[in-house]
């Protein structure tokens, strides 16, 4: 059955080929370096719909967050929305002056409020109530949502943006023949962003913290699983960041640390769709060129040193419970990363997974299992991961034990031929899928070149996974899945009275 199953995918694949591999789109791509540094890239889909979508990718992430600051990468993602001294704005010189004050008077709260001795509470009141003033002054000039309600009115799709510990993207879709306002718009809020209507917005980020980490018991258990797992690597650290310091940053801190990482040398900006590319480059040249750069700032972060012993995190909650552990793993450059991948899709996908196999369909232990790579980031040496739900009557320790159960196997026994033939077999209709909308096409030709340097490796990844034997499974699995490597973090149900596990 698996075996016909991998020839019906294979048959798929083969008629797909000729419009999906590597010199076909060599043909339909374009890219160039701009005079600032910005790389522009450009992918026709022809015979597609009249609409392009774009992936604007920026090589900064929450691990630049400066210590005591952490979330400001995540903050200006939220200000990237606010528009700039052209948009969102009745009277940008006047507004300006606001937002100057609002500043200041920020400020001089800030100093009293974090006063280690001698702070006067009287003057903390009236500070505080200066800085609400000059806000509420500031917002006078604000026009709301403008920004996106541009985008929309010309038929923008999707509007969204995110960013993790790697890196930061905005995406959308458009008309093809709004391309050029698209490319305006875009490098508008690169070149004069304002951070308006700030602490309101991190208002937004604070409740945003409360409901994702600090009231849901998975939130505070992978905040402290990672922050366990890695000991010094900035990937202790939450992408969304601490509430201290949200209570703490100001949006001089935010303009600073837009000022020195979003350059155009840190930024990737692809577009795919039925378009030309020579001319959308062209485009995109005559407006993002316009963006002022500065020598790359020293990113070096601090290695993680090695682990040498298991590490656990056990939390009592009032909750399902649940099992979490992670093994430390190079970064996605390590010349094993292709085997990560192929563990990750042979534990994890689908129904005949190892880990849905033994844990979820025959010892009905578990309601979800899986594994994988590449958390909590790939830039930096990361952790390949297992996890798990028991089903009632079962708890986390019985999961470790069959999970670990499954790693010894992976230890001991090759993995069957039919099963590396499928893992391989995915690798190439994964890729496919990703190239079949323009959306997930401008985010891979984005992603990768700028973890690459070269869009291509998109392709080659497929290559690297036709290149894993066997061998290789049991060398990395044998290599890298130790107790001294790992960090387990569990959720125990407590009783109603707290009283500890069921």
């Amino acid at each position: 059955m698996r075996s016909l199953k991998c020839f019906v995918i294979a048959l798929v694949l083969s008629a797909l080929a000729s419009a999906q591999d590597l010199a076909s789109f060599e043909k339909r791509v374009t890219v160039k370096v701009l005079s600032n540094g910005l790389t522009a890239i450009a992918c026709r889909r022809p015979d597609t719909a009249p609409v392009f979508s774009f992936y604007s990718n920026v090589d900064v992430g929450s691990v630049q967050d400066p210590m005591g600051k952490t979330g400001l990468a995540h903050m200006f993602e939220h200000m990237a929305f606010k528009g700039t001294d052209k948009i969102g704005t009745n009277n940008y010189g006047e507004e300006k002056v606001a937002l100057e004050k609002v500043e200041s008077a920020y400020a001089a709260y800030i100093r009293e409020r974090d006063k280690p001795i001698g702070r006067d509470q009287q003057k903390l009141q009236q500070l505080e109530q200066a800085w609400q003033a000059a806000t509420k002054e500031a917002e006078r000039y604000v026009i709301p949502n403008q920004f996106s309600e541009i985008i929309e009115r010309n038929g923008g799709e999707d509007i969204n943006a995110s960013t993790s510990l790697d890196h930061t993207e905005y995406h959308y879709s458009f008309p093809i023949n709004r391309l050029e306002l698209w490319a305006y718009l875009e490098s508008e809020r690169f070149t004069h962003p304002v951070f308006r209507e700030f602490y309101k917005e991190r208002n937004v980020v604070i409740e945003e913290r409360r409901m994702r980490t600090d009231s849901t018991p998975i939130g505070r258990l992978l905040e402290q699983f990672e922050g366990e797992a890695f000991a010094a690597h900035p990937y202790h650290r939450p992408t969304i960041g601490y509430l201290s310091d949200l209570n703490s940053f100001s949006a001089t801190d935010a303009q600073a640390f837009f000022a020195r990482y979003y350059i155009p040398s840190n930024m990737v900006v692809a577009v795919a769709g039925d378009i030309d590319p020579d001319k959308s480059v062209a485009i995109i040249e005559k407006y993002f060129s316009r963006i002022p750069s500065h020598e790359k700032p020293d990113e070096r972060t601090t290695t993680e040193p090695a682990q040498n012993s298991e590490r656990r995190v056990i939390l009592h909650e009032r909750s399902q419970p649940m099992y979490l552990e992670g093994y430390h793993r190079p970064d996605y450059r390590d010349k094993d990363d292709a085997v990560y991948d192929a563990l990750a899709d042979l534990l994890s996908e689908g129904r005949t997974s190892r880990l849905y196999r033994a844990l979820v369909r025959d010892q009905k232990i578990a309601s979800e299992a899986e594994g994988g790579t590449g958390f909590p980031g790939v830039k930096y040496p990361h952790l390949f991961y297992f996890f798990a739900l028991p089903i009632p009557g079962h708890r986390p320790e019985e999961i470790g034990d069959a999970i670990h159960s499954e790693i010894e196997r992976l230890k001991k026994q090759d993995i069957s031929d039919d099963e590396l033939k499928m893992v391989k077999t995915r690798a190439r209709a994964n890729l496919i899928r990703g190239l079949d909308s323009n959306e997930g096409l401008a985010a891979d030709l984005a992603i990768y070149q700028t973890f690459y340097g070269d869009w291509r490796e998109l392709f080659r990844t497929v290559d690297r996974i036709n290149a894993v034997s066997k061998a290789d499974i049991r060398r990395v699995a044998n290599q890298v899945f130790v107790p001294t490597n790992r960090t387990v973090g569990i959720i125990e149900t407590a009783s109603a009275t707290g009283g500890g596990a069921q």
